[in-house]
């Protein structure tokens, strides 16, 4: 069981750093996303960005959605990080 939630807990380390990069590129405005790799980005990390964009819609230009989608992950892995302590602990 430890080793399922140590690796769930190592995937969502990744995607969070894909996230991030996704988040960083949007700066870019000259960047096309319909070319490799920002395609490929893009496909991986869309459709969870999309789940906050349908709760909070871009407001003026600014999307606040990655936030929400941020510490959605972030507390998701914290919530993690005990019950791989006592996973590999035995209990």
């Amino acid at each position: 069981m430890a080793v399922i939630i140590s690796s769930v807990s190592t995937f969502i380390s990744i995607y969070l750093g894909l996230l991030f990069i996704r988040v960083l590129l949007t700066w870019f405005p000259n960047i096309d996303w319909y070319n490799q790799p920002f395609a490929a980005l893009s496909q991986i990390t869309d459709p969870y960005l999309n789940i906050f964009r349908s709760i909070i819609p871009p407001l003026g230009g600014m999307d606040f959605s990655p936030m929400l989608a941020f510490l959605a992950l972030s507390f998701l892995q914290r919530a993690l990080a005990p019950l791989a302590t006592s996973a590999s602990m035995g209990f």
